[in-house]
């Protein structure tokens, strides 16, 4: 069945899938949490909840996630740790910069790294990538987050 311009099949909306509707439920959870700690401790805990995420997930994303947490880290250690969606994530004054998806949790053939729209990685061509599909970390794949991840908190 074919979706029309508006999202509907059939005359009907089709709504959000079964893994969208989980997402929005995780987030909705992760913003309550967020709000019962308040500042304090706040960060601390963001990156606890992070490293349990990941050791959570199944190989090879949790070596893939354990990478990048420690690229992003040590890359940009002024980006605060939490969950975003249910998914590691890196934020700068509460709002997320890049984040890490589990290609597994996403029922996907790959996880992602990617950038919202508080990253500086606009590019004057008008056109540049926001996400990246990652499947293993080589040295020069490790070397790009990291100069992104520079790049991206200016």
């Amino acid at each position: 069945m074919s979706t029309d311009a508006t999202g509907e099949s059939g005359g009907k909306p089709e709504g959000f899938s079964e893994q969208e509707r989980a997402a929005v439920k995780e987030r909705a959870a992760e913003l309550r949490k967020e709000s019962s700690r308040g500042r304090a401790g706040g960060a601390a805990a963001g990156e606890l909840d992070v490293l349990a995420k990941i050791a959570e997930m199944e190989e090879p994303d949790r070596a893939v996630a354990e990478r990048v947490h420690a690229i992003v880290t040590g890359t940009a250690p002024e980006l605060a740790p939490k969950l975003w969606y249910g998914q590691p994530a890196y934020a700068r004054k509460g709002k997320v910069v890049c984040f890490f998806r589990s290609g597994r949790v996403d029922k996907e053939r790959y996880s992602s790294f990617g950038f919202t729209t508080e990253a500086d990685l606009d590019d004057p061509s008008g056109l540049w990538p926001t996400s990246y599909a990652v499947t293993e970390l080589t040295g020069k794949a490790e070397e790009a987050i990291a100069a992104l991840v520079k790049r991206a908190v200016g």
